[in-house]
């Protein structure tokens, strides 16, 4: 196997942290060679925001690394060198206008994912950085600790820098298939215990089935492992065919799953109601009933309630519907109240990778310096986006962090 092109830097993997990464490094004066194993550059970021590319978030460091697991302080150095503000500049040299939405989340003023996938794709093309696809990296070459180079399609590609950006095991058609930590292992890394994050939930019983297509807004969810609190969210869910998912539930879904691999039990209540505390939800059922007493108790669920959550309401609580409002009793209004604020789902799984939004887990951070990206097991070597362990909630969160290390890493050209 004869050696062929020498490079400065390989970039494994054509995603938003590869590309970031290749960038940099190009504008430094590095020759850069990038190499995907799909057929084009960039498939999982056409899809991200459903489509639309939720690009980065409004929110100042500080508050971004609190939305970041487990450790977001180890992204300070990034946040602090290549942030929001400098990847907006980027797309609007290249034609791409932002607008803000609520959450401080930017999208491309055209919603289109694939405007963001071109403006990366030609700024890379302006420096010169070469693009291979259909080039999987079966092994990355060092001697002594240090990096040499990669052999892919039989081929020895020699660099003294390796960047590894191949993502994590989400939306695998598009590529996230996992190889990248199995190259890190073989260099001998430590991955973290990889799992699905921002995943829809499965759940018991048949509730969550009834309730299909509905959205609910302005809810709180709340989850509980062996009957504790550990977390909540609010916003907005959505009830599908298999249980629970939306942005609320996907937020939450990063300690459901951990729990669930821990064989624990684990249960989510939502509260329909967030706005009202037990004492005013209960005077507003008092109220209501009185006003509607005539009324059948079936009928005045519609000012509570979106009507295809009536029949499930009606039916959890086992009280005739054809009970006049004035008949209800108050150990009766308790349930209803009770049900209001604690509409309870167990848990039984989570989706696949096929549904997961970001990986969690991945390559140890404390094997990685914060200041470049580098490892620190093998020099030359590079870790950037998804393939780290580190993993944020919904909101532009998860492709800050693959520009910010991406761009970290190819900074390393010429330090």
């Amino acid at each position: 196997m004869q050696p062929m092109d020498n490079f400065d830097i390989i970039v494994i993997g054509a995603g938003p942290a590869g590309l970031l990464a290749a960038g940099r490094a190009a504008e430094l004066g590095a020759k850069v060679l990038v190499l995907e194993k799909m057929r084009q550059a960039g498939r999982k970021l056409l899809i991200t925001g459903k489509g639309r590319c939720n690009i980065t978030n409004s929110a100042a460091i500080g508050e971004f690394i609190t939305h970041v697991y487990p450790n977001g302080k180890f992204l300070r150095n990034a946040f602090s060198k290549y942030f929001s503000e400098d990847i907006i500049k980027l797309l609007q040299k290249y034609g791409v206008e932002v607008i803000l939405e609520r959450g401080g989340r930017y999208f491309p003023a055209g919603n289109r994912a694939a405007d963001v996938l071109q403006a990366l794709l030609r700024w890379v093309k302006e420096l010169k950085v070469e693009i291979r696809c259909n080039y999987k990296v079966e092994k990355i070459l060092i001697k002594n600790g240090v990096v040499l180079g990669i052999v892919a399609k039989n081929e020895k590609i020699m660099a003294p820098s390796v960047i590894l950006a191949t993502g994590g095991k989400s939306y695998p058609a598009t590529g996230s298939t996992g190889e990248g930590f199995e190259l890190a292992k073989k260099l001998g890394h430590k991955i973290e215990n990889v799992i699905p994050a921002l995943v829809p939930l499965i759940t018991e019983g048949q509730t969550a089935q009834k309730l299909q297509g509905l959205n609910l807004k302005n809810v709180k969810a709340i989850v509980w492992v062996n009957d504790k609190k550990a977390g909540e969210a609010f916003g907005e869910m959505i009830f599908t065919h298999f249980g629970l998912s939306g942005p609320i539930i996907l937020t939450l879904s990063r300690i459901v799953v951990a729990e669930l691999h821990k064989k624990n039990k684990v249960e989510i209540t939502i509260d329909l109601k967030p706005a009202l505390d037990e004492q005013k939800l209960d005077n507003r059922l008092i109220r209501d009933l009185n006003e509607h007493g005539k009324k059948k108790f079936g009928n005045i669920f519609k000012n509570w309630l979106p009507s295809s959550m009536i029949p499930v309401f009606i039916e959890q609580l086992n009280i005739d519907p054809d009970k006049e409002c004035h008949q209800v009793s108050a150990k009766e209004r308790k349930k209803i109240k009770l049900l209001l604020k604690n509409l309870r789902f167990k848990i039984i799984n989570h989706r696949s990778f096929k549904e997961a939004i970001i990986t969690a887990g991945g390559i140890s951070t404390n094997e990685i310096s914060p200041k470049t990206m580098e490892s620190k097991l093998v020099s030359g070597l590079y870790f950037a986006g998804e393939m780290i362990d580190l993993d944020a909630e919904t909101g532009g969160y998860n492709l800050q962090i693959a520009y910010s290390t991406g761009w970290l890493a190819g900074n390393s050209f010429g330090n």
